[in-house]
């Protein structure tokens, strides 16, 4: 009858519980009552779930606490407010003592419930303080959030003797994590306006010099910030990151300290330039910034693309005197990178470098690559150049062949060469892409006397032996036909059929053919056999092997 899509038969179930309560609860189950009530909490029905569990009480239709109550809970909470819920808690504390019913007292979780609505929804000191004296009389054991939710009232009342016990109280059940009491106060404390507590529970959460930093949450930090923006000032609030700073161990840096929690707030509510002004209020007193105030607006330039900035900012921390870890540089670089701001990047870059990190791999890689995908060779050819003699950079042949096959692609073959004739002044081996990467290019371009140079080099280089050369591949061979028979260097040609031979290296000599015929179709024997005798017999080898022979 409870159907969840009908709120009609919600409507009856609920009529037909209340008629069997009233005249026979006996022929009533306790999981019939369970499932109308889940039912309630599904259709956000609040009025009807209170009504059943009152209609419950006024026949003494006693349902074990379990069934019902984290139900009640639930449906309070998912309309925020917990003054609906107290009544009844309230009755049925005073049913559980009234009739030593044990299995209706209410377990730890509602009465927090009922101690979150004294508190935050009432706001009453003397209606809280009954709770927990009911809590006393139950046998139901406080935990940290009932000790917490008790702080923040404490602290929006400005009662500080009373917080004074409830530590002592803390410490007598044994609780020694302070920081969700520690984090109630706070919120009591902004609500007041009393942003001088505020600091003080702040720096209190310091005392004993903690090696793992504050581990306040991001939105306790939140509420600070929101506090001091509305009750104080910006000033105030660096002075705080300031005596911050002066509490916290060496030992507790960057996203653990107290400076990038609040930093970090006023970022994540959409106030980065409270946050600047928090760093230049900082400068301004004269004091050291610590580097968790700088990562968090690092950060927020990385996501909003500020690269440029952020290059600015790094280099004032490194003037300062402070390190960041490579993770945040390659995550710099990567937002530079991305961004398209390659000044920054290398900026940034070389500021790792300067800073001795010692792993510069993945952000050299990030570089390169983004470089190579917006096909800037001449970028990288500058790059490599200025980073290739440092002994933390593993530079290759393949970065070489990187940026020499991106010149050719571009067209721009002089720097390929020119990138070509780098590469070997710094004794960096050409392989068979470095060569290809050429032959292409130069074949676009027309150049065929530049292809017979390269082939010159590479036969002398050629070998089986891949330590005293580099051994020729079919692809290669073809490269070098195919351009060597458009340029009409048949002598070449058949240095490079023989060596062909000579390693078995099958190539198709149909497409050497069609290459003929497109270039030198018109070209005669006769003529050459007057001109260059060698000439024409390289000639006629040629078309006896490709079987051009008329």
């Amino acid at each position: 009858m409870c159907s969840l899509s009908d709120v009609h038969n919600l409507k009856r179930g609920f009529a037909s519980v209340v008629f069997l309560i009233e005249k026979n609860p006996n022929l009533l189950e306790f999981d019939t009552v369970k499932r109308v009530l889940s039912s309630m909490v599904v259709a956000n029905t609040v009025a009807p779930a209170f009504a059943l569990v009152k209609c419950m009480f006024k026949n003494r239709f006693f349902v074990p606490f379990h069934v019902w109550g984290s139900l009640l809970v639930e449906i309070s909470r998912k309309n925020g407010s917990f003054v609906g819920y107290l009544g009844v808690f309230h009755e049925n504390c005073r049913v559980a003592i009234d009739e030593k019913l044990d299995f209706m007292i209410p377990d730890l979780d509602a009465c927090n419930a009922a101690l979150e609505g004294c508190c935050f929804d009432l706001e009453s000191v003397e209606e809280a303080e009954r709770v927990i004296e009911l809590m006393s009389v139950l046998g139901v054991r406080p935990d940290e959030l009932s000790f917490g939710l008790l702080g923040y009232l404490y602290a929006l009342k400005g009662l500080e003797g009373k917080i004074s016990e409830l530590e002592g109280l803390m410490g007598g059940f044994g609780f020694t994590d302070r920081v969700l009491f520690l984090s109630n106060l706070i919120r009591g404390y902004v609500k007041a306006g009393n942003v001088e507590s505020v600091s003080k529970t702040v720096l209190r959460s310091l005392e004993g010099g903690g090696e793992d930093g504050s581990k306040f949450s991001e939105e306790t930090y939140c509420e600070v910030v929101k506090g001091f923006l509305k009750h104080g000032s910006v000033k105030d609030l660096a002075a705080l990151v300031v005596e911050a700073q002066m509490l916290e161990p060496e030992s507790v840096v960057g996203e653990s300290t107290t400076g990038f929690g609040i930093v970090n707030a006023c970022i994540v509510l959409g106030m980065l330039d409270k946050a600047h002004s928090i760093l230049d209020e900082m400068k301004a007193q004269g004091a050291a910034v610590g580097l968790g105030v700088y990562l968090s607006i690092l950060k927020a330039y990385c996501k909003e693309h500020r690269t440029a900035e952020a290059a600015q900012m790094v280099a004032e921390i490194n003037y300062s005197g402070l390190h960041l870890d490579v993770c945040c540089y390659d995550s710099l670089i990567e937002a530079a990178m991305s961004s398209q701001d390659f000044q920054s990047a290398f900026t940034l870059f070389r500021d790792m470098r300067d800073a001795r990190v010692s792993e510069l791999k993945g952000s050299y890689l990030t570089i390169m690559t983004g470089l190579t995908e917006n096909n800037r060779p001449e970028l990288m050819a500058a790059f490599l150049d200025e980073v290739v003699e440092d002994p933390r950079i593993e530079v290759g042949t393949h970065d070489w062949n990187s940026i020499i096959h991106a010149f050719c692609k571009a067209g721009r073959i002089e720097d390929a060469s020119r990138t070509f004739r780098r590469m070997a002044f710094l004794h960096f081996r050409p392989n068979g892409q470095t060569y290809l990467s050429l032959i292409n290019g130069y074949v676009a371009a027309g150049k065929y006397f530049n292809v017979l140079m390269l082939w010159n080099e590479v036969k002398r280089r050629a070998s089986t032996d891949d330590s005293v050369g580099f051994k020729l591949d079919h692809s290669l061979i073809d490269a070098f036909l195919y351009a060597l028979v458009k340029g009409g260097f048949f002598d070449a040609v058949m240095q490079v059929v023989d060596l062909s031979r000579e390693w078995k290296i099958f190539v198709d000599k149909w497409r050497y053919k069609q290459a003929f015929m497109e270039n030198h179709k018109k070209l005669k024997i006769s003529k050459m056999r007057r001109k260059n005798f060698k000439k024409m017999e390289a000639l006629i080898a040629f078309k006896n092997w490709a079987g051009l022979s008329t």
